[in-house]
């Protein structure tokens, strides 16, 4: 495991890595999740093997550090992720990044072009205010009060499910609710519009074919997005399919897929 400071105050941010060659895969977690429950059985295949491969908790999750004078906005989770890609010495990354990950990624993309070149986002957030269903919605209504101290915390682990419990609940609960009003609220320009425009890297955008199509689908594609629909995946892609998952991340980039769809 491995430490670097990312808030100007000791608090410190943690991941695990393999050695290896080539540019390093750099792997993102979700809201309440950890990197490496999600993307280690990903990274253990042979397709592989060699890679330098880092796992990395963002504040307030996992392995990381959980300051309560951190503000937990999108913005300032890239910066933490940076802080991690410079104390690593990585650059020209490839950030495999799922849901609120991928939009932690875009920014820093944007934020920091020297750190990415590749991006391969799953399900990743493009907008501010999602779906009512959407998780992090249901966290950001309630308040601050109500959900570190009032029960909010307690209520959306019994409802969420075992699979993202079990890591949610390692989460600090006030990070976790930061976060998910920082996502809610999206960025300025808006995560769909950094990701457009971020012309210079290969970017891949992987849609369970179990979920709804993925608005503006036309303008990603039109701004050279590959949109990939991998059919019987939900949100969880490389739960769901990791075969297919695998051939994503292992593909070099500017490849056709073998699996999955892109249309």
């Amino acid at each position: 495991m491995r430490q670097t400071e990312f808030d100007g105050r000791g608090g410190l941010i943690r991941w695990t890595e393999s050695e290896g060659a080539g540019p390093a895969l750099v792997y993102v977690h979700g809201l309440g999740s950890m990197s490496a429950v999600y993307h280690a059985h990903i990274a253990a295949h042979p397709a592989l093997a060699g890679r330098r491969q880092l796992f990395v908790d963002l504040p307030g999750h996992g392995l990381s550090d959980r300051p309560a004078d951190f503000g937990y906005t999108l913005e300032d989770h890239a910066g933490a992720l940076g802080a991690a890609l410079d104390a690593a010495e990585v650059t020209g990354a490839e950030l495999v990044a799922h849901s609120m990950g991928g939009a932690v990624a875009i920014v820093l993309a944007d934020r920091r072009p020297d750190l990415v070149a590749r991006l391969l986002l799953t399900e990743a957030n493009l907008d501010p205010w999602p779906t009512p269903q959407a998780g992090s919605r249901g966290i950001a209504a309630y308040t601050e009060e109500d959900f570190v101290r009032g029960g909010g915390f307690a209520e959306v682990l019994a409802r969420v499910g075992p699979v993202w419990a079990a890591t949610m609940r390692l989460a600090d609960p006030l990070g976790l609710y930061r976060t998910a009003v920082g996502l809610v609220r999206g960025t300025r320009p808006t995560m769909r519009e950094l990701l457009v425009r971020a012309t210079g890297i290969d970017r891949t955008y992987l849609v369970g074919g179990l979920e709804d199509e993925p608005a503006g689908r036309a303008e990603l594609v039109a701004s050279g997005v590959r949109v990939v629909t991998v059919p019987d995946a939900g949100h969880n892609v490389m739960f769901d399919d990791p075969a297919a998952f695998v051939r994503e991340v292992a593909r070099p980039g500017g490849q056709p897929s073998r699996t999955a769809t892109a249309r």
